[in-house]
């Protein structure tokens, strides 16, 4: 069999936060390495690397497969399922299911679909079985073949022929005891076996680097016998290797093949798209242009006042700002960025009808006499010499953004008016991932490995601070003699012993540095999209906060075509 016949299906990056060791990059690198022609991203529970993935794929002429691991719970009972998209219906409900896990008001802390979920959004996706963690095994290591086989039949009447019975061989108990009674349902079933294999790590060597962040996701120390373990077989195997793993079910593998050439669908970047701000009786461009010379006859009617400029001077001077104004106009609009000026102008406005606090405007955005007609900045820009190129230029084409700053105690009232005006549904706010960086992620290993508290701390403070741009840990080690001597392990100058322990919690941190740790909120950014968000990209939600975020974060939620104020 040509060694380009198997395709992974069930891969996990460090955005399944905590379980998986792999980076977007360091996947696309190995698959690229392996000849692999396609390759699935399949998170536990999230869609937030889909578009990194897509982009960084495509690039590396990888098809990429869209897939989500998600609980099921079906008559009762909870089973692991694993979903991809086959088409563009596919990849809309996998968007939905993905995002309703987080947004539906009954779901509490409970990140699971219903069966009446996967019925009503099951259109274009295909689903795997889950194995030993999916229903079907589940029934079968419970010795209960009945169970197991009325599963296997409603997957499949539900589903058809896009309903795939999983096997796996990560040389586990479990998998070996239910293996051949598994072969045999899906045969008496007719349902199509396809071979997977957890991938949580580039290679066996890095098993022991990545049961290190296993147990940082479960706070306990290494030598806890009682905690989560994988198989080192959960590694980024070559197509070869999972062809030598299943020599007697050929049809497995082949299998994996025929899903990849089923699956015609991939996110995408977009254009930007905003809401329409018109009703429509008049154009975005003949409302900017009109609202811009009204505001900027206002404006230069109190600079004639307040500055003293004598009537001779007037005319001369409303000429200098006119041919400014149109200048800018004309750029505007050819950008297609009038909406998003009357945006912006519009919620500043109603800040300051309300009495909230607004800065004068910071940043290039204060060079335009359009913004400072409109309200939206304070100081003259012709008076003061600033340039509007270096805000809006046509030869650069990227989003006009504005650095505009809001009382903090006013500032949820404005978010509340964006999303009245426009729709709750349409208005997000943005993620953000912390990463395991290179003081912490050797607290945390040093914590698992059982390196004593001094050491630690003694190891961090020789890693030198740069708020602006962090220094990596490869980087300290290279730059700070001691801290090199340790990684080769000659321990430390000021504190002897623990010389290979030392050197094991550096190669290990060095492994983890760079994996993604939690989630949380930008501070400061919203999106607002020009349709309900959920037919974007996929949605996240804070249990304490009943506003919609988004799964990406800004670099790709500006890819995706949504606009951040």
């Amino acid at each position: 069999m040509s060694n380009n016949k198997f395709v992974h299906l069930r891969l996990q990056s460090s955005y399944s936060l905590l379980e998986s060791a792999l980076k977007i990059d360091n996947i696309i690198a190995r698959a690229k390495k392996l000849h692999m022609p396609a390759l699935a991203l399949t998170d536990r529970n999230n869609l937030f690397g889909m578009l990194e993935f897509a982009m960084d794929a495509s690039k590396a002429k990888i098809q990429p497969i869209h897939g989500v691991l998600l609980t099921l719970k079906f008559h009762g009972e909870l089973g692991e399922i694993l979903l991809i998209a086959k088409n563009q219906t596919g990849y809309k409900n996998l968007l939905k299911l993905a995002s309703n896990i987080y947004t539906k008001s009954d779901r509490g802390n409970n990140l699971e679909i219903s069966f009446e979920d996967l019925k009503n959004y099951h259109e274009g996706l295909i689903m795997l079985s889950g194995y030993i963690d999916g229903h079907i095994g589940k029934a079968l290591l419970a010795e209960d073949q009945l169970l197991a086989k009325k599963y296997a039949e409603e997957f499949k009447t539900l589903l058809g022929d896009r309903f795939y019975m999983e096997i796996m061989r990560h040389g586990l108990e479990k998998e070996n005891t239910i293996e051949q009674e598994y072969i045999n349902l899906a045969v008496e079933c007719e349902i199509p076996l396809v071979a997977t294999n957890n991938v949580f790590f580039e290679n066996i060597d890095l098993h022991d680097a990545h049961d290190v962040l296993l147990c940082i996701a479960e706070g306990v120390v290494k030598e806890l016998t009682d905690r989560k373990h994988v198989s080192n077989q959960c590694y980024f195997k070559s197509s070869d290797e999972m062809v030598a793993l299943f020599p007697d079910l050929p049809e497995a593998i082949e299998n994996t093949y025929h899903i990849m050439q089923r699956c015609c669908v991939m996110a995408e970047p977009n254009p930007p798209g905003l809401p329409i701000f018109t009703s429509g009786e008049i154009s975005e461009e003949t409302m900017l242009r009109k609202e811009a010379h009204d505001g900027l006859a206002k404006r230069l009617e109190r600079k004639f006042a307040s500055e003293n400029i004598p009537e001779n001077d007037q005319k001369k001077i409303t000429e200098t700002y006119i041919n400014r104004i149109d200048y800018e106009l004309d750029i505007i609009c050819k950008m297609n960025f009038s909406g998003y000026f009357l945006i912006v102008s519009d919620f500043i406005k109603w800040s300051k009808n309300n009495g909230i606090p607004v800065g004068p405007g910071r940043g290039s955005g204060a060079g335009s006499v359009v913004a400072w007609s409109l309200l939206i900045t304070d100081p003259d820009p012709i008076k003061f010499g600033l340039l509007f190129e270096r805000f809006l230029n046509p030869e650069r084409i990227s989003m006009p953004d504005f650095d505009i700053d809001f009382c903090q105690e006013g500032r949820d009232e404005v978010i509340k008016y964006v999303r009245s005006k426009y729709g709750d549904n349409k208005v997000g706010q943005i993620i953000t991932f912390g990463k395991m960086q290179a003081k912490a992620v050797i607290k945390d290993v040093s914590r698992v490995l059982g390196l004593r508290y001094e050491y630690a701390d003694y190891l961090t403070e020789l890693v030198p601070f740069n708020a602006v741009t962090p220094v990596t840990l490869g980087q300290a080690i290279n730059e700070v003699a001691e801290l090199g001597q340790a990684a080769r392990g000659g321990g430390l100058y000021n504190l002897k012993g623990e010389e290979e322990l030392i050197k094991q919690v550096l190669e290990t941190a060095l492994i983890l540095e760079g994996v993604h740790r939690h989630v949380s909120v930008h501070a400061a950014g919203i999106v607002i999209g020009s349709t309900d968000l959920v037919e974007i990209l996929p949605l996240y939600k804070d249990p304490s906060s009943d506003m919609l975020i988004i799964q990406y974060s800004m670099k790709y939620a500006e890819a995706a075509g949504l606009v951040k104020f």
